[in-house]
């Protein structure tokens, strides 16, 4: 089987690259390993954040097994729901996880309401504690979206851009190939190829700009919540565009629902972030 993939316009060609590691016998998806490392890597800046500014920090070890076990949870109920047609007829295929099939909103909206109880539980503030564990969850989604590139997974129609990426046709699942890639199939050494848009890398790029300037506007904010609004709108206004690129969309009712609730937390983030500066100001 061909593990190849291409960026043919950047003149970069990996030839081996495999969707499993074997470790002491068992083989260990590269997809879990890279997610479980963007989970450490925003622990660990959420940590620091918390203790840059002056709050318990060892209340965001606690809040991080319960916001990521939360998270994985809400990712696959997420994904499960709107992609009930293939899980329908074998319902312990819903527990394989192995392959993908985790969405990051379904993921944000269970670790955001877990944030909210607990920080009823314990007292704090619901406003200081996701600003905090924001700059954390945003750069995990930087790394994170990097498994999607080893399970050739979550990419865009065909292009011939300047990223465009050329995977094996047979690496692919068949529901994600638009009969606009099978037609623009090509044949490299008599293996059949796609040419896709990496969507993974868009997203991986843009959250990398959401990022800094998170860092930056937390300078800059008026009350607490409002860093935490502001990665809902910036996250939100690259994933609106970008999802409309993926040929794998959850649909409901024939909507994309990843991309109508990504425009419509855009629109209600900004209105908060305008309605309390607007008081605070008055």
């Amino acid at each position: 089987m061909d593990k190849s993939i291409h960026f043919p316009n950047l003149g970069i060609h990996l030839e081996n690259v495999g969707k499993t590691i074997t470790i002491f016998g068992f083989d260990i998806a590269y997809y879990g390993i890279i997610i479980a490392f963007g989970m450490l890597v925003g622990v660990i800046l959420a940590y620091n954040e918390a203790k840059r500014t002056g709050q318990n920090a060892d209340n965001y070890i606690d809040l991080a097994m319960i916001a990521i076990a939360s998270a994985i949870v809400g990712a696959r109920l997420y994904y499960v729901i709107f992609s009930w047609e293939t899980y329908k007829d074998d319902l312990l295929s819903i527990f394989n996880t192995r392959r993908g099939g985790l969405a990051i909103y379904g993921g944000v909206i269970a670790a955001v309401l877990s944030v909210y109880i607990y920080s009823k539980f314990k007292k704090l503030s619901f406003g200081q504690l996701v600003d905090t564990a924001c700059i954390g969850l945003t750069a995990g989604q930087i790394i994170g979206r990097w498994g999607n590139f080893f399970n050739r997974e979550a990419f865009g129609g065909y292009t011939d851009s300047l990223f465009a990426m050329q995977i094996p046709l047979n690496m692919v699942y068949v529901s994600d190939v638009s009969t606009e890639l099978a037609n623009n199939s090509i044949m490299i050494n008599g293996i059949e190829y796609i040419q896709v848009h990496p969507t993974f890398l868009y997203e991986s790029l843009w959250n990398v700009c959401v990022l800094c300037i998170l860092i930056l506007y937390k300078k800059h904010k008026k009350f607490q919540g409002e860093v935490f609004l502001f990665y809902l709108a910036g996250y939100g206004l690259g994933r609106g565009w970008i999802e409309g690129l993926r040929t794998d969309q959850l649909r409901f009712m024939g909507f994309p629902v990843s991309q109508v609730l990504a425009i419509f937390l855009v629109v209600i983030s900004i209105i908060i972030i305008m309605i309390k500066r607007k008081r605070i100001k008055n």
